[in-house]
């Protein structure tokens, strides 16, 4: 029986329907790139200090001394959490004392800001934490938004996996992005941060679902050689356009309801590609409706010239692929052998942690000495030579040791962090930068290399598991953020370490490279690298392997 590379061959791999499917799901992806990142600017935290009363009866130079000075991150400020007691200042500005001169501040007793915060508007005009005060007592809610964004990336990447399994690819693909959009836009009428926090966690179920599954969608129509151009030059490069221009709107637009309205429109032009993007054939065929993926193919050939084969599938084809196609897919299947297990499970991992550190290193650059808008941007432009050097990587080396190497090289960079003087800070932010190449070309391998690994009856359930297993990264990643505050190096040797440690375990991953996509579990288990033997009831000799293994091979 053939497999769907060879019986699409007749379409070519680069005509007018390819390029066509390939730029409109690339640039599907665009508004993934502004709320995958949105809450940098959403929820920045801008300098703030404890307001003072318009009924404070202090002189001047006691309202200069009403804050106590602190030290952050090495540098002295104004107390951003306390002032000293008002009242007793009250009492030493009518006796006409001087602070430090005829008052020893030290000594003073301090109080919380009982009158609520004074917040710089240098960097922007309002923010979620400029509008419900998540300061001080509170701060440990800006981090949660965060988290809980991330949460609803994980709920949505686990349903719209299995979902799209079940009922298409198109249909989920644009059934998340209305849940992208939508929710956005209602976001802007939030009352509280409570709101807020929850309709969050709704967007953040459509958006990388969204991403997974126009992944998937391309993957499957695409041939092989356009498939790793569209998993990283494409998708992934549309998605750090998206990224880029976030904060290039926030920095023209610094209310955060105005923010997120722009960031909401590139998302409603993406309606009409419903009646341009076709349902993934490959698909299709998986549930036996072969008559509307030939439909689909003869358009296709139609739009690229080419005059298709009278016969696409025959009788013998269409009845093994229907006994094929009897068994249904369920998330256990992942683990329906100890080998498919241990592949699962390491990849998990993998993407686990490789997500801690591309979400880690992408929301600190508020952080980062500077501008934030410019090292948000920079933390974006990188992106792109990163998918340049994985698509390289993806072209010529094996999966394993270009993960690996990428992962080694992000880890490693960023361990080296907490060796550069304080005083070299542009130094500092070019270490964050080149870690943060690495570990998104590795992270942007991961789509590729996973897609390859699984069989079409389960790919994008697969994809969209081990996507979910990176949402439990992302969740814990605005923590890493979240201990910068206690000391700045503890982010980058714990972001740094857990890199370095999954690059050596990607080593232990079979190898998929040079491959055709699996259809089955069976040829799924006689890709390179698996070393278990077939769940029979029989042992196969090895020429038997060696025959199965022959007529898979793209001719």
């Amino acid at each position: 029986m053939r497999d769907y590379d060879e019986l699409i061959s007749f379409l070519g791999e680069w005509g007018p329907f390819q390029r066509l499917i390939f730029f409109l799901l690339s640039a599907s992806i665009v508004p993934n790139g502004f709320n995958g990142m949105s809450a940098v600017f959403l929820a920045g935290a801008p300098e703030h200090r404890c307001r003072l009363p318009a009924s404070a009866n202090l002189s001047r130079e006691w309202l200069n001394a009403s804050i106590p000075r602190e030290v952050r991150g090495g540098r002295e400020g104004p107390s951003r959490c306390r002032r000293y007691r008002l009242e007793s200042l009250a009492n030493f500005s009518a006796l006409g004392l001087q602070p430090g001169r005829d008052v020893d501040l030290s000594r003073l007793e301090q109080e919380k800001c009982l009158d609520g915060w004074e917040y710089s508007r240098e960097l922007y005009l309002s923010t979620i934490v400029t509008e419900w005060n998540l300061v001080c007592d509170d701060d440990w809610k800006t981090p949660l938004t965060t988290s809980l964004f991330f949460v609803g990336v994980l709920i949505g990447s686990f349903i719209s996996g299995q979902l799209s399994d079940r009922f298409g690819r198109k249909s989920i693909l644009f059934a998340t992005m209305a849940v992208q959009t939508g929710f956005s836009f209602v976001q802007i009428f939030s009352t509280s941060w409570e709101m807020f926090t929850v309709l969050f966690l709704i967007v953040g179920m459509g958006q990388i679902s969204n991403y997974v599954v126009a992944f998937i969608l391309g993957t499957e129509i695409l041939g092989k050689s356009v498939r790793i151009i569209f998993s990283t030059l494409g998708v992934c490069i549309f998605f750090a356009i998206g990224y880029m221009l976030l904060p290039l709107f926030a920095y023209f637009i610094r209310d955060w309801r105005m923010l997120l309205l722009a960031l909401t429109v590139p998302g409603v032009l993406c309606v009409p590609l419903w009646w341009v993007i076709p349902e993934s054939p490959r698909w299709l065929i998986s549930q036996g409706r072969f008559k509307e993926a030939e439909i689909i193919i003869r358009k296709a050939a139609k739009t690229n010239g080419i005059v298709a084969p009278a016969l696409l599938f025959d009788s013998t084809e269409m009845q093994d692929m229907k006994l094929q196609q009897q068994q249904k897919a369920y998330i256990l299947d992942l683990f329906r052998t100890r080998n498919i297990a241990v592949i699962t499970v390491m990849s998990l991992l993998l993407w686990m942690l490789t997500s801690v550190g591309y979400f880690g290193l992408s929301l600190n650059t508020p952080n980062l000495h500077g501008n934030a808008y410019v090292n948000c941007f920079l933390s974006a432009i990188i992106e792109v030579p990163a998918y340049v050097i994985a698509w390289l990587l993806l072209r010529t080396l094996p999966r394993r040791y270009s993960i690996s190497g990428t992962l080694f090289l992000g880890g490693g960079v960023i361990l080296f962090i907490q060796l550069v003087p304080t005083d070299l800070h542009i130094l500092s932010v070019f270490l964050v930068m080149l870690g943060k190449f690495g570990i998104t070309s590795a992270f942007s391998m991961l789509y590729v290399y996973t897609s390859e690994l699984y069989p079409t009856i389960v790919r994008n359930m697969a994809v969209g598991a081990t996507s979910m297993s990176s949402r439990v990264g992302s969740i814990i990643a605005p923590y890493f953020v979240y201990l910068g505050a206690y000391d700045r190096f503890l982010p980058y040797i714990l972001m740094g370490s857990l890199t370095v440690l999954i690059g050596i375990l990607t080593l232990f991953l079979p190898e998929s490279y040079g491959n055709p996509l699996p259809e089955t579990f069976d040829q799924m288990l006689r890709v390179k690298g698996f070393r278990n033997r077939q769940h029979t009831n029989h042992v196969r000799s090895s020429k038997e392997i060696e025959d199965t293994r022959t007529r898979i091979t793209p001719l």
